[in-house]
């Protein structure tokens, strides 16, 4: 009798540590490394909308436990508008996780930094491009597949990935040290590269990114801090488990 109750209090004790992590917690070890949720679950606290001071009125919906960006014509940050970070990062690690509906765009951008006047579209940034490369035309622009899902949008392609279908939730990743950075993408690193760097620059040369707006206030991509954004691209597209790290 006495080894079946340590049995059975054992297998409770094994079934209660393989429990999935609650979305949008923290774990206690979590928390001694550092890590902050960027988003609570519950509330919009900690984001505004781009170039604003108040997070947008409607479009942005916190809805069991997901901050939705709603559906409205495909266009770039005209209609609900972008959000961004209450707070500036450089040395960080991020992980979110994303759902894309069929045919949606979106993305999520680092180190922007609000210049002025404020551009026509999205504000300025890296990109960490969300995509559903099958149904967006987006992903058979640019150069080599540089704008599909988990890329540095317009300038290098994720490679080896594997992404999710459509409807279901993407783990994304996202390292800043120094002037390395690395994208990851459902446990895999697709993209790896050093900001400022001669093969940074030339890549910057070849995309959209060398016009001059891109260019007026400092070379593009090479702000040494700058917030976080989440894009409304015109599609719906959910986020959550949003969590960064200083490094």
């Amino acid at each position: 009798m006495k080894t079946f109750l340590m049995t059975a209090a054992l297998l409770v004790g094994l079934m209660a540590a393989e429990k999935p992590q609650a979305p949008n917690t923290l774990t206690e070890k979590e928390k001694k490394e550092g890590w902050k949720l960027l988003f609570d679950g519950k509330t919009t606290k900690g984001w505004r909308g781009a170039y604003k001071d108040k997070f947008p009125e409607k479009g942005w919906l916190v809805q069991d436990g997901t901050l939705t960006i709603s559906k409205s014509d495909g266009s770039e940050s005209t209609n609900f508008g972008d959000i961004v970070t209450d707070g500036e990062h450089s040395d960080f690690d991020l992980t979110f996780e994303f759902k894309l509906t069929e045919g949606a765009n979106s993305g999520l951008k680092y180190f922007v930094v609000e210049e002025t006047p404020k551009p026509a579209g999205s504000a300025y940034g890296l990109e960490y491009q969300v995509l559903d490369d099958d149904k967006h035309p987006d992903a058979k622009k640019g150069n080599n597949g540089n704008r599909t899902v988990g890329s540095l949008y317009d300038l290098i392609a994720a490679k080896d990935k594997t992404a999710n279908p459509i409807g279901e939730w993407n783990q994304a990743r996202v390292v800043s040290k120094g002037k390395h950075v690395e994208h990851w993408l459902n446990g895999k690193k697709v993209v790896d590269y050093e900001r400022g760097s001669e093969a940074f620059r030339a890549l910057v040369a070849q995309s959209k990114y060398s016009a001059p707006s891109y260019n007026a206030h400092g070379r593009f991509g090479e702000a040494p801090k700058g917030h976080i954004l989440l894009q409304d691209h015109g599609d719906r597209v959910s986020f959550r488990n949003m969590k960064i790290k200083a490094l």
